[in-house]
Parts: C-alpha cells; structure tokens; sequence
C-alpha cells in the first residue's frame, strides 16, 4: 500500500511539474557569472626534466656509424632456411562439403570438376568425415574472389583456415593415395 502511494506521489509531481504548476529550478546560474574564472593546473602537471643539448652530446658524427647490411644479410638468409625447412603453408581453402555421405562427396567434387574445370579441387577424408575442398590460397582476400563464384551453386560453403603441404607434387601424390585406398 505504502509502495502504490509514493508512486502516485511521485506521477502527480511529475505531472504538475509538466504542466507548469510546479516549477523546478535548476542549481547554477548563467555563463556570464562564470565567465572571469581561472584555475591556476600547474602544480597538477608532471614535470619533465629539461632535454639535452644536441651540441652538447657524446654521440660522434655519422660517419661512424657501422651500416647493418651484412647483418640484415644474413638474418634474412637465416628467415629463409628455417621457412624452407617447414613442410607446410598456413593458408586458406574454400570448403564445399563436410558430411559422412562418400558418394555425396565424390558427386559434388565431380560437380565442381564439371562447373570450374579451372579451379582446383581437393577431396579429403577425416575419419569419420569426407571434405571437399576447393583452391589453396595464402591470403583470404584470395580465396573471396572465388568464393563468390562458388556461393550460388553452394550455397552452404565457407573460407576455412587451412595447412598444406608446400609441395603441391607431394599433395598430389598423397591425394591419388587417398583416392586409391577408398576404391
């Protein structure tokens, strides 16, 4: 009971402060009466010591400098080895078809094949699930354009993070293995 009255209490203030019976002023005055204020912040600021002279410094002059060249050379060269060691790329691929079904992969495989003879296709399978994969891409700006061209006919397709082996003779030959053991 004591809840419904404050409420009343509260929509009847509200609605005569609407209507102009009651009138609220607001705390402050006007712009004017605070317009010769000042605050004096530096005591608040950090303080920074003064920066060195440039004449007055130890460093000699550029000649003196050593360039980095052999260096950068042969850090480079170092980036290069350890990349050409690694097996794999991280890249993107377009999947097409992930399901159980191994002639619904193997038809949608040979659809793509049909529709894109240009565009490479790849058929995987991870137990207990077979993947159609299409193109190999390095960025994902790539694989967009194709993807495009793809999205009408499958709809249910996406760009998925994806590793391959940078041999692509190497993935060639591990595919036709794939394919011969599941005939």
């Amino acid at each position: 009971m004591a809840g419904k009255k404050s409420l009343l209490i509260v929509l009847s203030l509200v609605l005569f402060s609407s209507c102009g019976i009651i009138n609220i002023r607001k705390s402050g005055g006007s712009a004017e009466m605070y317009s010769n204020y000042s605050e004096d912040l530096r005591s608040t600021r950090i303080q920074f010591e003064p920066l060195p002279d440039p004449e007055d410094s130890d460093f000699e002059s550029e000649t003196d400098a050593v360039p980095i060249d052999q260096e950068l050379s042969q850090r480079i060269d170092q980036i290069i080895r350890e990349n050409d060691k690694e097996r794999f790329l991280n890249g993107f691929t377009i999947l097409i078809y992930s399901g159980v079904g191994r002639e619904a992969a193997f038809e949608l495989r040979n659809e793509v094949y049909s529709e894109f003879p240009d565009i490479q296709t790849y058929m995987e399978y991870e137990q207990p699930r077979y993947l159609v994969k299409v193109g190999r891409y390095i960025n994902k700006i790539e694989a967009l354009a194709t993807y495009e061209k793809l999205k009408s006919l499958f709809p249910d397709s996406r760009i998925i993070s994806d590793r391959f082996l940078k041999d692509q003779d190497q993935q060639r030959e591990e595919e036709e293995k794939i394919e011969n053991a599941e005939r």
